[in-house]
């Protein structure tokens, strides 16, 4: 198998979206969730240091188009957020940015040549519209905890499946 390319982006990214869900649940509970989705985090982070190191350089041009793309994706974010709190729609600034980074998914596939990260990203782009549902509904903080935990959750998926760490596992259990 060859090494990816970027091997921790999905992971870190997870991580922070774990982080974004952890942070709308109550202190107690809010911190042991957090504290075992920093574990997870870390974790494969160390597995794919250690089965990949840093990765397969990009292609020529890749490391300004990932930028690029990070980048817009980030002041995009910040700046839907802001404006939806200025016209009282803030609950939805976690949906949609769940939205935008399911959409920057999808230039990051191609640049990376990874058909995972389109099936992760059209998943984040459905989290972003029930969570963007769930969020006018309520109005509370459980959509910022469903979408945030449930993101992580994909996003550490996708990076297991991209990296190959399900089938070493799957490999290892059938032996």
């Amino acid at each position: 198998m060859r090494r990816p390319a970027v091997p921790y982006l999905e992971a870190v990214a997870g991580g922070v979206w774990w982080l974004i869900g952890a942070a709308a649940l109550s202190a107690g509970p809010g911190t042991v969730v957090l504290a075992a989705g920093l574990g997870v985090t870390g974790a494969i982070v160390v597995a794919l240091r250690r089965r990949h190191g840093s990765g397969e350089p990009l292609p020529p041009g890749g490391r300004t188009k990932l930028l690029q793309v990070v980048i817009g994706a980030i002041v995009l974010i910040t700046i839907a957020s802001t404006l939806l709190g200025m016209v009282s729609f803030g609950e939805l600034s976690v949906p949609l940015a769940c939205a935008i980074v399911g959409g920057a998914l999808f230039p990051l596939a191609s640049l990376l040549d990874e058909r995972s990260l389109l099936a992760a990203g059209g998943a984040l782009l459905v989290l972003g519209a029930v969570g963007a549902l769930l969020a006018l509904d309520s109005g509370g903080l459980y959509p910022q905890g469903l979408v945030g935990l449930v993101a992580g959750g994909v996003l550490w998926l996708a990076a297991a499946m991209r990296t190959g760490l399900i089938a070493e596992a799957q490999g290892r259990v059938r032996r």
